[in-house]
């Protein structure tokens, strides 16, 4: 073969290559992987906290603020760089995030003190929601006549890692380090090569209202660690100043949204139906499976006698239905509801279990194997909730704005996340753990009646030919 055949045979197969990998199976999968790892910033590491209040010499309560500074900086970075990735493009985002990303995952593995290792957990979690936005993004502009498809391998994606992410925990924890542990959201870099050569499309150009981020920034965390206030061991006079930042910072965001054209928040987002229908079922969800992830393992371990990576391996078969699920949700509207519903259903029903073996004596196998479906069910539902939202925001919302609106859609999922951690926290001092689990049953119920009474359709207004503008806006890439 001559040098010309050789280049000639290697570009037509580069070619044929790049063919393959932009399939939609491969596409949404990649963007799975761009996502995925942001939950492991919660759930896994929550296996490694007794490890890192030893090492660091910290009282218990004190590294909770490992999980609740990732809840927040997580959330916020979702929405800001969902912003960025409509004025920049998401290239530009993606690679910025990366850096981020980078940078707060080294920070962890060298952080000499708890506060110092709280302050990198920030910037990784900022740069994770920076990726994620860049993935939902690209998921919710893919071209209209693949997006189905995309999104039930992106909704597949998610269920593994959600699944995984409690024996990825107990894994790395004990046969590395807790530290690694930490930095397990660093995962997603792998995956950032693979998704460049679809994040083409490019920014407006807009300005974003740093203002608007701040008020929205500060509202945000002074809740968050306002609903935590009792798992984090906070005074009443520092829990009353996050009360009275909340209600100050959230007037002033009110006002300006109302006032500046352009501002972070649009003017007319939080009127939306779909917008707040969507919020609702994500709060629903995220919360219901953050409390869930919370309790279920210290049940499982505490009462059962449940080792972290059996607890991890029995959790995985919830991957296997939320995969199954994800692939065929698009044809079926009935079935985020359903397993919504299910899961409030068996949480309900492990409580009861728990409450009635919680006496001396052995406790009921089949109270562990309720808790352990319960806990199951709630990955389904994750990625049903993502695959269903991310359709629905797609098909009402114009390309050049999809990224902002999925942004903050995304942050009110993880303060209802975060809401989710507080009240299960809370609910534990009085009620037990068993106890809490039929309360925070209400959390997917809620998502549940949401999507069971949500109307269909999107709210922009139909173009010719009956194809709305949102739409058709969405096909040049």
């Amino acid at each position: 073969m001559t040098v010309q055949e050789n280049v000639s045979w290697f570009a037509r197969s580069s070619r044929d290559g790049l063919t393959r990998m932009n399939g939609s199976g491969s596409i949404g999968i990649r963007l799975g992987a761009l996502f995925g790892p942001a939950v492991f910033g919660v759930t896994a590491a929550g296996v490694a906290l007794p490890d890192v209040a030893a090492a660091l010499g910290a009282r218990p309560g004190a590294v909770v603020w490992v999980l609740t500074a990732h809840a927040l900086a997580l959330g916020i970075g979702t929405a800001l760089f969902g912003r960025l990735s409509d004025a920049w493009g998401v290239r530009r985002t993606l690679l910025l995030g990366s850096a981020v990303l980078a940078s707060g995952a080294l920070a962890c593995l060298v952080a000499p003190s708890l506060g110092a290792l709280v302050a990198a957990r920030a910037v990784l979690a900022a740069g994770s929601g920076a990726l994620s936005a860049v993935a939902l993004n690209l998921a919710a502009t893919a071209e209209p006549e693949r997006r189905q498809a995309v999104l039930a391998w992106f909704g597949s994606a998610m269920a593994v890692f959600s699944a995984g992410a409690t024996l990825a925990g107990g894994l790395v924890t004990q046969a590395l380090s807790w530290r690694l542990t930490l930095a397990l959201p660093a995962l997603a870099l792998v995956a950032v090569p693979f998704c460049l050569p679809v994040a083409r499309r490019a920014g407006s150009g807009g300005r974003v209202d740093v203002v608007g981020a701040g008020l929205l920034a500060a509202g945000v965390s002074a809740f968050l660690v306002l609903v935590q206030s009792a798992n984090l061991g906070l005074t009443w006079p520092v829990a009353a100043l996050a009360g009275v930042v909340t209600v100050l910072a959230g007037a002033a965001l009110v006002r300006r949204t109302r006032t500046v054209a352009g501002g972070f928040v649009p003017r007319d987002l939080p009127a939306d139906r779909v917008f707040r229908g969507a919020a609702l079922i994500g709060v629903g969800v995220y919360g219901g499976l953050f409390a869930t992830m919370w309790a279920a393992p210290q049940l499982l371990a505490g009462v059962h006698g449940w080792s972290v990576l059996t607890i991890g391996a029995w959790l995985l078969p919830g991957a296997l239905v939320g995969v199954v699920l994800a692939r065929i949700a698009g044809t079926r509207s009935w079935l985020l509801p359903a397993v919504a519903a299910a899961f409030a259903l068996c949480l309900v029903a492990a409580g009861l279990a728990g409450a009635l073996t919680g006496g001396p004596g052995a406790p009921a196998a089949w109270a562990a194997v309720l808790l352990v479906v319960a806990a199951s069910l709630g990955f389904p539902a994750f990625s049903l909730a993502q695959v269903v939202i991310t359709a629905r925001m797609s098909a009402s919302y114009p390309v050049e704005r999809r990224g902002g609106a999925m942004g903050l859609l995304n942050l009110t999922f993880f303060v209802g996340g975060g809401i989710g951690l507080g009240v299960a926290g809370a609910l534990s001092r009085l009620a037990g753990l068993p106890g809490t689990l039929m309360v925070i049953a209400l959390f997917p119920l809620a998502a549940a009646l949401a999507r069971a009474g949500g109307r269909e359709g999107p709210t922009v207004q139909a173009g010719p030919a009956g194809v709305s503008s949102a739409r058709r806006s969405s096909a040049p890439r």
